[in-house]
């Protein structure tokens, strides 16, 4: 079993969007090729607070990333951290809230956008600080890291359903449009990376409502998807409503390292569980 993993975080995602519109994951779980599940995610459903959650696994009250105006590193152990302990490398194509939580902060537009062979939590990054920075540009810049170093742990994240959210809310063509050019990107990008042995995380940080926003707790808000494609876990739709806090976890059985004493334990169904 690979030990490898790419965890994509397309921001803003919700649920309902991700089933209706991402045709070549739906592909990969009709060949049984991955397995989907849907996530409630934490609350507030803001962008830092919930990448804070998605990477530590602790909730907002404990970890003090409240809100996207909470500009200092994370005070937690970090998936970054995680690997960077356990001997494996790291890597991100990232917005630069990612660099602000656990590399240096603030971020400095002229000397962070690309961090390589550092001694930081995140060994290689490069970053991005537009919205409307593109997804192909973004897929090309982790697809560089992937060939480049080979990282054990690459995390993606992808801005541009996020930011036509915003601008068009969720119920437009332009949102499901975007979606759609998600899933083409992933389309042509994860058979490389599969075949080059790596598992696959493809989740949200949160949703998007039909104004345009997110930030509270409706289903619109809160549900995001979790595709998985990895031969840990039977391949299939699991109607399980998985809680946000798990996937640092998974993420964490997947790369065969332990949790941090903080996440929770996991619990997720048809499971094989890594040898020690």
């Amino acid at each position: 079993m690979s030990n490898k993993l790419a965890f994509i975080m397309l921001d803003g995602m919700r649920f309902d969007t991700a089933v209706s519109q991402m045709g070549y994951m739906q592909h990969l779980i009709e060949m049984e090729k991955a397995s989907r599940f849907k996530v409630k995610s934490e609350l507030p459903s803001l962008s830092r607070p919930l990448y804070e959650v998605l990477l530590t696994g602790t909730p907002v009250y404990e970890n003090g990333i409240t809100s996207n105006q909470t500009i200092r590193l994370s005070h937690e152990e970090s998936l970054f951290h995680l690997t960077k302990k356990n001997g494996l490398k790291n890597a991100t194509a990232s917005y630069y809230w990612v660099s602000e939580l656990y590399n240096s902060a603030p971020f400095n537009q002229m000397t962070d956008r690309i961090q390589l062979d550092t001694d930081k939590p995140i060994e290689q990054g490069i970053f991005y600080w537009e919205d409307h920075y593109p997804d192909s540009h973004l897929f090309s810049d982790a697809n560089f890291l992937l060939d480049r170093y080979e990282p054990d742990f690459l995390y993606v994240h992808s801005m541009n359903i996020d930011d036509d959210g915003h601008k068009f809310t969720a119920d437009s063509k332009e949102y499901r449009n975007r979606a759609i050019a998600a899933d083409v990107v992933l389309a042509n990008i994860l058979p490389k990376w599969m075949n080059a042995g790596y598992q696959i995380i493809v989740t949200a940080d949160h949703g998007m409502n039909n104004d345009g926003q997110h930030g509270g707790t409706t289903t619109a808000d809160r549900d995001v998807p979790l595709f998985i494609i990895s031969d840990k876990l039977s391949s299939g739709i699991y109607e399980e409503v998985i809680p946000q806090l798990q996937v640092a976890p998974l993420a964490c059985e997947l790369l065969n390292i332990l949790p941090s004493k903080v996440m929770q334990k996991l619990s997720l169904p048809n499971l094989k569980k890594a040898s020690s």
